[in-house]
């Protein structure tokens, strides 16, 4: 058995894959590249959004529509499932549900991917106001300051965003950086 491609490898055999072809229109070298890609590393979420977002767009000689939409709806399955319901392959898959299937069910995959993607950005937005509270120049205090107004309007009810923007406020009142929202 041959050894699995390094994670390097894939990423440039996905690279060559999309730079095979017109973007916009599937041919026949990219989908059999993705083809390859995905038989070889079926985990590579990334390759499986790509194949399935062109399988429907596709106009492959003695492949039905139905057939290709059927192979696009196991691989959005499969992405969503290897990548432990992330964001856009949750929301790739609620795409395809209502547009192809028009499906109820891409409600609620909508509703999770974008409940996924908030709890990154709160997580993302914690750890830029932390970055820039502790890097503590002006202008990275002042950055914080204008994300710390947003973050408050955005996720109001959660504590380690908001402990964030009191540690970010402190700095900026300890070191002279005019807050706007305070008076």
């Amino acid at each position: 058995m041959a050894p699995h491609p390094s994670p390097e490898e894939l990423m440039a055999r996905l690279q060559a894959a999309r730079e095979t072809g017109d973007a916009r229109q599937p041919s026949p070298a990219r989908l059999q590249s993705l083809r390859e890609l995905v038989r070889d590393c079926p985990a590579l979420t990334p390759a499986l959004l790509d194949l399935a977002r062109l399988l429907p767009r596709a106009d492959e000689p003695g492949v039905e529509t139905e057939q290709s939409l059927g192979e696009a709806g196991k691989l959005l399955e499969q992405a969503v499932l290897v990548s432990r319901r992330s964001a856009p392959a949750v929301v790739e898959l609620g795409y395809f549900l209502d547009v192809y299937r028009d499906s109820p069910e891409a409600e609620a995959l909508f509703e999770e991917g974008a409940r996924t993607a908030l709890k990154t950005l709160e997580a993302a937005w914690t750890g830029l106001l932390r970055f820039w509270a502790y890097t503590r120049t002006k202008e990275s205090l002042e950055k914080a300051l204008r994300l710390a107004r947003l973050a408050e309007q955005v996720f109001p009810e959660s504590l380690n965003l908001l402990g964030e923007v009191e540690t970010v406020r402190t700095y900026a009142r300890q070191d002279g950086v005019p807050d706007s929202t305070v008076p």
